[in-house]
């Protein structure tokens, strides 16, 4: 007898589209909408405003704006490590 083989469901969602929801962080600067990205969902690079460096197309990242009306327009790319250490920054770096 031969061993069955699993069926895989068809996604109706491309390929890296984002599975999970948006989740809301409150932090000491406010409320965040927070968005973890795998590799394959991203197709350019962008620059993390943390560090100032390169997120490559494929790196596993994040997405962060403020949860208010009209705060997706300042959705920022992050790594998580920078996101998590944002509010340890001096005054001279913007926190977003």
């Amino acid at each position: 007898m031969s061993p069955r083989r699993a069926r895989r469901r068809e996604s109706s969602r491309p390929f890296g589209f984002p599975t999970g929801l948006d989740k809301v962080e409150e932090w000491a600067d406010g409320e965040w909408k927070v968005r973890m990205l795998t590799g394959a969902s991203s197709a350019k690079d962008y620059r993390c405003p943390g560090c100032d460096q390169e997120i490559r197309r494929g790196q596993p990242h994040l997405v962060a704006w403020p949860n208010w009306a009209g705060g997706d327009e300042e959705r920022r790319h992050w790594h998580p490590a920078c996101w998590r250490k944002r509010l340890d920054r001096g005054p001279g770096r913007s926190r977003y």
